[in-house]
């Protein structure tokens, strides 16, 4: 409902304006006051849409009540009454911003077509501003999205080229601030809690958090310059444990892997967390992955992080001959630099349990690996370590053969059908009941683009239609094919089409014409 305030020292004045105004709009609610410091205080009160303000009332004038009035409900409209049709006047009053002004007396039809015109725009703007509430609310809804996908394609893909700019550009986040990624490992039951680590985080500094993949969540955390990497990430680590002791000090435990300035180096921070949380017996809960540590037989460290790094990769990706290639090519060059078996055997046993690690991040249930004797020789090695790596390809194969040979057919056919709404790799990992990376994984084997190159294929092919309604402006195709922002839509089309939006209308139209 919209609130008018009448403002005017003369009773019959304000009681006769009222009357008019009732009649020609019932809805709306009037209120009174006799001088400028009441509608002052009146105005604090019912915070009115318009105000109708006499301009000579004696304590204080019109345009003096007008002026402080603003100070408090700047999006206020005022039209002034007065008897006197004076140059000073209106000139103060368009500095204020009034509207109109009606003089006294005025026709029944003028003072209803003044104030008319001013609700409306008044009505104009309400729901202008509620357009631009829901809109900045689904703007923050997209870029929860943005984060955790983006944080996918970092650890697990590729981001395409059209995109990684203009998301961290969305994020705010310069590109060349250093990084280090922080993974929370959950227990069994605890997966609930990702929404209030999710908010803990938020508090503590600019950070990405990725989406929960089994009972782990990565995070890409940006190097603040004013602390040290050690005391940035302990002040994160402690802030998140702090809500495993808050639910009755459940067993979580973090790794923290090196700092990185490049975007593709993450993986390899997010690697070396993954890493660093392999032996949780630790008193306190988490550990640096540079605080691993070193074998004095192990000459080869260095080699073997590479390795393990290797390792990540070929599991997502099913690569099991390389993966067998791999371990057994490092079983021979320990027999070649005659390491003694226990240490051989050591190191063989860290990479299938890598192995184990993502194959459980991925929905897999594979048994933990361990040898069931102490190998006698590096033959027998050998034969073991391919049993190890044969079981855990069996229990690889099974958990995708269960799967519909058509999943990639639903997946496409969902975000062509849905491709106006914002659709994430987890949306779509419920769909079909599939691991967000797996479906990742799937895009880029079966298609050769990831899911997100997908999906602004439908969203340009359907612009691109819309785009032949001339009644339709840019804004509202942005909308309609599902961004949220004009300019974001603009320079993902020019990339793709290789011109703007405007440009391929005039296009259109101009071949329109021609015909």
């Amino acid at each position: 409902m919209m609130k008018l305030l009448i403002v005017d020292d003369e009773p019959i004045e304000r009681e006769g304006m009222e009357a008019i105004l009732q009649k020609a709009f019932p809805e709306l609610n009037i209120h009174q006051a006799k001088n400028g410091k009441l509608a002052i205080e009146l105005a604090s009160q019912i915070k009115p849409d318009l105000v109708l303000m006499d301009i000579m009332m004696p304590g204080m004038t019109g345009l003096e009540a007008i002026e402080k009035i603003q100070i408090e409900h700047s999006t206020c409209k005022f039209v002034m009454v007065t008897a006197f049709d004076m140059f000073d006047y209106a000139r103060q009053a368009i500095k204020l911003g009034v509207k109109d002004y009606l003089l006294k007396p005025s026709k029944v039809s003028e003072i209803v077509a003044t104030v008319g015109r001013v609700l409306e725009e008044c009505i104009q703007e309400r729901e202008a501003q509620i357009t631009s509430k829901w809109q900045e609310q689904k703007w923050q809804k997209t870029l929860t999205l943005v984060e955790t996908d983006i944080v996918t394609q970092l650890l697990f893909d590729h981001v395409h080229e059209v995109h990684i700019d203009m998301l961290l550009d969305m994020l705010g986040i310069r590109s060349s601030n250093e990084k280090f990624v922080v993974v929370v490992i959950l227990p069994e039951g605890a997966q609930s809690n990702y929404v209030s680590i999710k908010e803990k985080v938020r508090e503590t500094g600019d950070a990405w958090v990725g989406a929960l993949y089994g009972r782990q969540l990565p995070i890409i955390v940006f190097q603040d310059q004013e602390k040290s990497f050690r005391l940035q990430a302990i002040t994160l680590v402690k802030a998140i444990l702090s809500l495993a002791k808050e639910k009755s000090g459940l067993d979580w435990f973090i790794g923290i892997g090196q700092v990185y300035e490049k975007l593709d180096e993450i993986r390899q921070s997010y690697q070396e967390a993954l890493i660093a949380t392999m032996d949780r017996t630790l008193v306190v809960k988490y550990r640096f992955y540079s605080d691993l540590p070193t074998n004095s037989l192990e000459s080869d460290n260095l080699a073997m992080k590479q390795q393990q790094k290797k390792l990540f990769d070929q599991v997502r990706l099913g690569d099991w001959v390389s993966i067998q290639s791999g371990v057994l090519n490092l079983i021979q060059q320990h027999e070649n630099e005659e390491k003694s078996l226990i240490y051989a055997q050591q190191r063989v046993l860290e990479l299938l349990w890598i192995a184990t690690r993502v194959m459980d991040e991925m929905g897999m249930e594979a048994d933990a690996p361990f040898f069931s004797f102490q190998t006698q020789d590096y033959r027998q090695l050998r034969v073991e370590t391919l049993l190890l790596l044969n079981n855990m390809n069996t229990v690889y194969k099974a958990h995708y053969d269960l799967m519909e040979a058509d999943k990639i057919h639903q997946i496409k056919q969902f975000i062509r059908e849905h491709s106006h709404e914002d659709i994430s790799l987890e949306i779509l990992a419920q769909k079909v009941n599939l691991s967000p990376i797996y479906i990742s994984k799937m895009f880029k084997e079966k298609l050769g683009i990831n899911y997100i190159d997908f999906l602004t294929e439908c969203r340009i092919e359907k612009a691109k239609t819309l785009l032949n309604d001339s009644e339709l402006s840019l804004k509202e195709i942005t909308y309609e094919v599902g961004y949220h922002e004009p300019n974001y839509f603009s320079k993902v089309f020019k990339k793709v089409s290789g011109v703007s939006p405007k440009q391929y209308r005039k296009t259109l139209w101009s071949n329109k014409a021609e015909v």
